[in-house]
């Protein structure tokens, strides 16, 4: 009994919380889960775990912990499946499973996780770059919502640029007591010979194959509205892709098993965090907030990724990587402002509208069109 009481108080006193305050908690919570996916994909590589085994488990782990709330809870309203909603599907987990998460591993593993999580905050500009090539998204340069996407696209871009072209000097480097490393250090510090510019390459493949993933999943959204279905039968795809290549490309048997807490734990975290706990708190955040807010604490990421690899992996931060970063962030706030801003436009327009009724429905058509789903974060994404 007295446990039921303090349990009951305990939720009376979360209830007492203003909701805001409940989403920026959320937020930072959430922040600090994807921060710690970041270290601990890593940290997960330099055990020697195979990048091609890692996701396997990684996805065998979400999948089970979608498909119980994707049955129960979307039953209703999932439509039939046709062999045009599974190819689509495949499409989806191809681009938005195999690549994505297969390019973020190799980038990871010639860059840093710092600076993996700056690259990422590119992923808005480039979603809206290819929705303007393929005419989903109307640019309107007369207005300050089309100049400010555009900046912040130039400037997401250049950022990019900047980080994989010029690693510059070392602007910190921690090191260990009396200049002895840890066993920390040694069994998780960034590796000697890595291909830092192969690194980025592999970091912007991933960000476009995300960002591809966003815009081929909007149309798919609107034929099949069961989002958490759509994504479990992705989550399924890229898991049979990933087990044909590494049935193909892994043949060492050794690397399907675990030979320490430390690896079981990594995939566990990248599993159970990353893709469950994590992904059931950014879709209550999105609803309840929006996903312009969701998108704006994306930098705390990789600040709080900064620390933390300072920290367990001994990360060291040059300067082309840090101006590189700043750009980025830069042009995200810009992509995310420009979008707010034509949100606004919309509805005043869509007020002005229906103040003058005598123009009829087809005004409404012509002038107003729905904008792609909010990037980076739409109500159905799973991160990296």
């Amino acid at each position: 009994m007295a446990d039921t009481g303090a349990s009951g108080s305990g939720g009376r006193m979360w209830c007492s919380v203003p909701e805001r305050l409940q989403l920026h908690m959320a937020m930072l919570a959430l922040q600090f889960g994807y921060a710690g996916f970041h270290v601990v994909s890593r940290a997960a590589l330099n055990m020697g775990i195979s990048k091609l085994v890692f996701p396997v488990y990684r996805n065998v782990i979400a999948l089970l912990l979608l498909l119980p709330f994707a049955y129960f809870l979307e039953k209703k309203e999932r439509p039939a499946i046709t062999l045009n909603f599974l190819l689509q599907f495949f499409l989806l987990a191809l681009v938005g499973i195999t690549a994505n998460q297969g390019f973020y591993l190799l980038g990871l593993d010639n860059t840093s996780p710092t600076f993996a999580s700056a690259i990422q905050n590119s992923v808005p500009a480039i979603t809206f770059l290819m929705a303007a090539i393929l005419r989903i998204e109307k640019v309107r340069l007369d207005r300050k919502d089309g100049i400010a996407k555009v900046i912040g696209t130039v400037c997401c871009v250049a950022g990019a640029s900047v980080i994989t072209l010029y690693k510059g000097p070392t602007i910190y480097s921690p090191a260990p007591p009396l200049n002895q490393p840890t066993p920390m250090f040694v069994s998780l510090g960034d590796a000697n010979g890595k291909n830092w510019t192969l690194g980025c390459i592999y970091l912007i493949g991933h960000c476009l194959s995300w960002s591809g993933w966003l815009v081929l999943q909007a149309p798919v959204l609107k034929k099949y509205p069961a989002r958490l279905s759509v994504t479990s039968y992705t989550c399924f795809f890229g898991l049979i892709q990933f087990l044909i290549i590494a049935a193909i490309f892994e043949r060492n048997s050794q690397a399907w098993i675990f030979h320490s807490g430390g690896e079981a734990f990594t995939i566990l975290y990248a599993g159970v965090v990353a893709s469950g706990i994590a992904f059931a708190v950014q879709i209550w955040c999105i609803d309840r907030g929006g996903p312009v807010f969701v998108a704006v604490y994306q930098p705390v990421q990789t600040l709080v990724v900064a620390i933390m690899a300072s920290f367990a992996l001994g990360e060291e931060f040059y300067l082309g990587g840090i101006i590189g970063a700043v750009l980025i962030i830069v042009g995200l706030y810009l992509v995310l402002w420009g979008k707010s801003e034509e949100k606004k436009f919309a509805s005043k327009e869509k007020v002005m509208i229906q103040s003058t009724p005598e123009h009829g429905n087809t005004r409404t058509t012509t002038h107003i069109k729905t904008s792609l789903t909010q990037p980076l974060l739409p109500p159905s994404t799973e991160n990296v």
